[in-house]
């Protein structure tokens, strides 16, 4: 049963690292269930206060992701257009990669600033606006991606660290 579990909770960690840039995961979640799965094994001792402090963490993070991007647009003058944009902008750069890896930073922009276009006549007011915008989202997307890939350095540091317990023909 140990090693379901330390299967699942690792496949979760990196659905985790996936939601950290899609919208419709909530990755820092995940990732917890990840880590509460690796506790929950019998080679792993309980700490509830560390899966208290890290789910704390995680439901922050969630939040924030929500509250940042609406500050960076509300801040820099954007629209709801802007925000919507973005993640448009997103979905196109995580299902055409046409620039690479650029592209998960060049499309969402494209798609702040191609929203505010729509939604203001002003280029300029636009163009700072979708800067907003983009910046509130890559702030939220780089918080989410940092605690998702510091969760699995967890859960890899505790597995290795009890791996003779979780795999006993390691002995």
């Amino acid at each position: 049963m140990d090693i379901v579990l330390l299967i699942i909770g690792f496949a979760l960690m990196f659905i985790g690292i996936l939601g950290s840039f899609l919208p419709v995961l909530p990755g820092t979640p995940i990732s917890w269930v990840g880590l509460l799965l690796l506790y929950l094994t019998k080679a792993i001792p309980d700490d509830w206060t560390f899966l208290g402090i890290t789910l704390a963490v995680a439901l922050l993070v969630f939040a924030l992701d929500y509250i940042i991007p609406v500050w960076g647009t509300k801040k820099f003058g954007g629209s709801r257009w802007g925000m919507v944009g973005t993640t448009i902008g997103l979905l196109i750069a995580l299902f055409f990669p046409i620039l690479g890896f650029i592209g998960i930073i060049v499309w969402p922009f494209l798609g702040a600033l191609a929203g505010e276009m729509i939604n203001k006549a002003d280029q300029k007011k636009a163009l700072k606006a979708a800067f907003g915008s983009f910046l509130g989202f890559i702030t939220g997307t780089f918080l989410k991606f940092l605690v998702t890939v510091i969760y699995l350095g967890i859960f890899i540091y505790k597995a290795w660290e009890y791996k003779s317990d979780l795999f006993p023909f390691f002995n």
